[in-house]
């Protein structure tokens, strides 16, 4: 046991494990330059860290309601926010703006330059990997409007997901 007060760390939220949650982001900047098959590895990367970070917190849950009646409902209220929340906001949606953005840029670049193809792949994985660092908190933030106008009314404020 720590010290009250002091915060625990959350392996899904606080530690490295985190940046498993944006394997497809990195798969959908290569896309250009590697197999499908390897873009289709990062979602399955990024789905994993998603459904593990979901049972984590179902777990918790469970564990501080503890035999109060309405756990089920309490478990469930976390496995479902968290994964809905980390589905759009670590895969779905940054996997969609990556994407779209590497190939607006592969046909900006096709149609502005002479560059010869691999140069515009490697430039377009370039802007890709570039951009990821830069959508995380908007897409976070909007994910949480989203929810908190939507899905979490139904349940309440208090099971609110914390980033």
């Amino acid at each position: 046991m720590g010290q009250p007060g002091e915060q625990k760390v959350d392996i899904y939220r606080d530690t490295w494990v985190r940046f498993l949650g944006y394997a497809n982001e990195v798969g959908e900047a290569f896309r250009a330059l590697v197999p499908v098959g390897f873009v289709w590895a990062s979602y399955g990367i990024s789905t994993a860290y998603v459904t593990a970070d979901a049972v984590d917190k179902g777990k918790k849950a469970a564990a501080a309601h503890g035999d109060k009646p309405g756990k089920s409902m309490s478990v469930g209220i976390a496995v479902v926010d968290t994964f809905i929340w980390q589905s759009l906001a670590s895969v779905i949606i940054p996997g969609f703006t990556i994407n779209r953005l590497c190939a607006a840029s592969l046909l900006l670049l096709r149609k502005t330059t002479r560059w010869p193809l691999p140069m515009r792949k490697w430039t377009t994985t370039a802007i890709g990997l570039s951009a990821i660092p830069v959508i995380i908190t908007p897409i976070d933030r909007s994910v949480d409007f989203l929810l908190d106008a939507t899905l979490r009314k139904l349940y309440g404020a208090e099971e609110k997901h914390k980033p």
